[in-house]
């Protein structure tokens, strides 16, 4: 596979990458560049964060890259996750290994590195240097990378201490690139932004989109809108059972003839489409029979046109989730110990 082939193996299905022509410069010169992916253990896994976040990580893989996912504990117990009890939030990290190894992450291109691992002095003082270029409005300005709002550092100074750890976290594990959601987006430019004063290697920044919420976006924030393990009817779960997904689905946001803010148009574009190629709508003779829809934009057609029924569109795709994520059942099924306590301290069966 040459450069150019590399290149469009890792912008594909992406909604930003700062800047193309660095990425294409490095991939020319690198066979084997290293990118990472941080996530904070804070709760199970959902089809935003795993299949979106593992796809391109396997599209990077492909293109010769070595990935870290980085399970940021310490992160998680200054966001407070999992009510700050780093034993359960590094039991959560063990249940996400799982996860994307479920997912079919390339576990040979794949290394998995704990916050906790890097924190050293040497790491302590990245931190501080970035804090030093960094000024404070833009610190709080990048607290939404962790789903908080600017004030909330009034009461809880640690929180100020996260942008410049994350930032930190990307010179410490020495990448080339930095990939994460449309919501780690401020890190990243933070990383760049305090690379450039200090003279250190500036990291590409590769983003790909976030998906809304089942409850829809309307005129929301993206990044508020976006779906979320801490609210369980607004996001589909990686091990969801077939019944569970059909019937989240079933009750989702879609209004019919309505393309913006759908998440099941949005699940469409940014999953099925992407992982299978085109979408399956099984529906009786008298409606219209079964319709293979090919292409996004060909879905968009139909559904603006209200020619597709809402209810036959989320049928559709629930059937395509329900398929997808076969293996990931069939992987917790034989690997089911961490999933299985992570559900005893969350206290749910589902």
């Amino acid at each position: 596979m040459d450069a150019e082939e590399r290149l469009l193996l890792v912008l594909r299905n992406t909604e930003e990458v700062v800047t193309e022509d660095e990425l294409a410069r490095m991939l020319e010169e690198k066979e084997n560049p290293t990118a990472y992916i941080g996530f904070e253990p804070s709760g199970f896994v959902h089809i935003a964060q795993g299949m979106i976040c593992a796809r391109k990580i396997r599209d990077l893989q492909d293109a010769g890259f070595t990935v870290k996912i980085f399970l940021a504990d310490w992160h998680a117990f200054i966001n407070d996750k999992l009510d700050g009890d780093i034993d359960n939030i590094r039991l959560c990290g063990e249940y996400m290994k799982d996860a994307f190894l479920a997912l079919g992450v390339n576990p040979e291109k794949t290394k998995f590195v704990w916050a906790s691992e890097i924190i050293t002095p040497d790491y302590w003082e990245k931190v501080l240097r970035v804090a030093k270029v960094s000024s404070l409005a833009r610190i709080r300005r990048a607290l939404t990378i962790m789903g908080r709002k600017e004030g909330e550092a009034e009461t809880d100074v640690s929180k100020l201490i996260y942008p410049p750890m994350q930032a930190a976290d990307i010179f410490q594990l020495e990448v080339d690139v930095a990939y994460g959601g449309m919501d780690q987006r401020k890190a990243h430019m933070l990383a760049r932004d305090a690379a450039e004063k200090l003279g250190w290697k500036k990291p590409i920044a590769l983003h790909t989109p976030l998906l809304l919420g089942l409850r829809g976006g309307g005129r929301m924030d993206p990044v508020e809108a976006k779906m979320s393990k801490s609210d369980p009817d607004s996001s589909i779960l990686i091990h969801d059972s077939p019944e569970d997904i059909r019937r989240k689905i079933k009750k989702a946001y879609c209004p019919e003839g309505v393309v913006e803010e759908n998440p099941i148009m949005d699940i469409a574009k940014h999953i099925v489409f992407p992982q299978k190629g085109s979408l399956l709508i099984e529906r009786p003779e008298k409606w219209g029979g079964n319709l293979e829809v090919r292409s996004y934009e060909e879905l968009e057609k139909v559904f603006a046109a209200k020619e597709l029924h809402p209810m036959d569109l989320k049928s559709g795709v629930a059937s395509a989730l329900i398929e997808l994520l076969e293996p990931v059942r069939k992987y917790f099924e034989k690997h089911p110990e961490n999933l299985k306590r992570l559900k005893e301290i969350m206290g749910t069966s589902k």
